[in-house]
This record gives C-alpha cells, sequence and structure tokens, in this order.
C-alpha cells in the first residue's frame, strides 16, 4: 500500500470518528430535553449531523454514525440486545434518507425548490420512520414500556428525528459553503442584527403564552429572512425559531401546556414542518430567480456582443 492510499485511509479514519463524536456529544445535549424513558426527545441533532455527513462524505462514514448511536444508547439501556437494534435503526435511518435524496436528484447547494421539498419529505419525514418504529418496537418488546405506550413515544421519536434532519441538516449544509461576506455596509448589518432581534423576541413572546396562534407571528421574520439572506438566514432563521420552540414543548409550557403527549408532538411536527418548508423554499426561489436573472444577463450580453461583431 502506497503513501497516498495510506492517507487517503487516514483521512476516512478521521472522519469517521470525527462524524462518530459529533454524534455523541449532540445526543448527550438532546438528551436534555429527553420526555419518555430518558431516551427519547423531541428534538435528535445527531440525525441531522449523520444526514448532512452523508450526503458531504458520502455512504463509507456510516460505521461513524453507528458508533456514536451505540455510544449514545448504551448508558441508558433498556440492555444490551435492544440498544444494539435501536443503534442499527439510528444507522439505517439516515442512509436511508441519504439513498432518497440521492435518487430524487438532491444538490446540497439546497438551491433548487425540488431539493428543500425532498429534504423535507423524504429526507426527514420519510427516512426517519424506520428509526422511530424500530426504537419504539424494541423498548415495547423488551418490556421497558408498556404495549400502550408505543404510538406516544413513537410520535415523539419521529418528531425528534425529523426535526434534528429538518434543522440541523440545512444549518450544517449552508454552513459548510458559507463565506465571510465583502464588502457589506453597516445598513445590512444593522439589518441583520433587527433580524435576530426581533425573530428571538418574538418567538419567546409566542412560546411563553398559552395562544398558540401567536406562534405563526414568526412567519414574516422567516419570510424576511430568506427574501433578504437566501439560503444562510433562512436557515439559521428556521433553526433558531425551532429551537425555542422545542424548547417549550419539552417543558409543556406556553402553546404547549394542557395538552398530551401525542398531541404536543402532532402540533410541534406540523409547526416546524411548516416554519422548514417556508424559510427552504422561500430561499430557494430567491436563489432560482437570482440564478435565472443572471443566466439571462449573461445570454443578453453575449447577444449584444455578437450583434456588435456583424455591425462591423
Amino acid at each position: 500500500m502506497d503513501s497516498a492510499q495510506l492517507r487517503r485511509h487516514a483521512a476516512t479514519a478521521l472522519t469517521i470518528l470525527a462524524v462518530a463524536v459529533c454524534y455523541y456529544v449532540t445526543a448527550r445535549l438532546g438528551l436534555l430535553q429527553q420526555l419518555v424513558r430518558g431516551q427519547v426527545t423531541p428534538l435528535w441533532p445527531p440525525t441531522g449531523i449523520a444526514v448532512a455527513a452523508l450526503l458531504v462524505f458520502g455512504l463509507r462514514v456510516w460505521p461513524g454514525i453507528a458508533l456514536g448511536a451505540l455510544a449514545a444508547n448504551v448508558f441508558i439501556g433498556p440492555s444490551a440486545l435492544p440498544v444494539v437494534i435501536i443503534a442499527v435503526g439510528n444507522t439505517l435511518a439516515p442512509i436511508c434518507s441519504c439513498l432518497l435524496l440521492r435518487r430524487a436528484g438532491f444538490r446540497d447547494e439546497l438551491d433548487r425548490l425540488r431539493d428543500a421539498l425532498a429534504l423535507v419529505f423524504l429526507g426527514a419525514l420519510g427516512g426517519m420512520l424506520i428509526s422511530s418504529t424500530v426504537g419504539s418496537g424494541i423498548l415495547v418488546l423488551s418490556g421497558a414500556l408498556p404495549a400502550g405506550g408505543f404510538w406516544p413515544t413513537w410520535s415523539v421519536w419521529w418528531t425528534g428525528d425529523a426535526m434534528g434532519v429538518m434543522v440541523v441538516t440545512p444549518f450544517l449544509l449552508v454552513l459548510r459553503r458559507a463565506r465571510l461576506p465583502h464588502g457589506v455596509g453597516l445598513p445590512r448589518w444593522a439589518e441583520a442584527v433587527a433580524l435576530v432581534v426581533f425573530t428571538t423576541s418574538v418567538t419567546l413572546l409566542a412560546t411563553d403564552t398559552s395562544h398558540a396562534s401567536l406562534l405563526f407571528l414568526v412567519f414574516p421574520f422567516l419570510i424576511w429572512a430568506a427574501f433578504r439572506f437566501e439560503r444562510a438566514g433562512a436557515a439559521c432563521c428556521a433553526l433558531g425559531v425551532s429551537v425555542f420552540v422545542i424548547l417549550a414543548a419539552g417543558r409543556m409550557t406556553g402553546p404547549f401546556a394542557h395538552h398530551g403527549l401525542l398531541s404536543n408532538m402532532i402540533t410541534l411536527q406540523a409547526f416546524n414542518g411548516a416554519v422548514s418548508l417556508t424559510a427552504l423554499l422561500l430561499a430557494a426561489a430567491v436563489t432560482e430567480r437570482k440564478r435565472t436573472y443572471q443566466e439571462i444577463k449573461r445570454l443578453c450580453q453575449q447577444l449584444s456582443e455578437k450583434v456588435a461583431r456583424l455591425d462591423t
């Protein structure tokens, strides 16, 4: 084996290790909001990291996902065999999401409407059915949960995994291509700061009151972020709003008070799905429009140059 191959294998091993560490660390953070058995949470960031890692580095990093999932679950049980099966489900789900996205022609740039739709419906809502079903099922079969607890647990598990893909994966994909803006004036920075302040204030207000309808006050700010700051602004804004709402749902306060677990998870999933779709679709539409405008401008310039040469 030559030195080039050794370097490639070493780079792959380091990447797998990095994915495993990121998965484990974010899993420990996600478990701070656990609602069922100390291991089922309404936001599971590792799934977002796993899907992003598979999209960027390829399927070869799946051992890192498996190692991270196993390490995250081994200390919370219920026993060895269920832990292994849960880790298998947590590994298969992002792999399935990645394969579905690639089959649909998904592009990591998230610069098309079809990419945003595919990420939400195939990557998040579709692929995460595997992990939630496998995990909830094995907890019931192992006796860790009563049979009647399957659907409430499944709803939290599916919501948490799907939320991880909806809000964390776009953020990571956009962050990977982000560059510090050059030549941006003070008014633009002031607008960005104002967007952050207003979005945070309105979201905190909406999650502090029992009126669920106030949650929809955040949508004008999502639209503002998507139109003015495109994918970077939309991804960051959607992530921030979703995290605040998920924290309120985990505490069962504000609009999530006085409701059952299953009802809260349905509300949370519907709201955060609408947040992600609004932000990602609008940002993709704006990016497509700008790309079309630049292409038309380029073609018009080429045409004018050809006409000028004909005149001479």
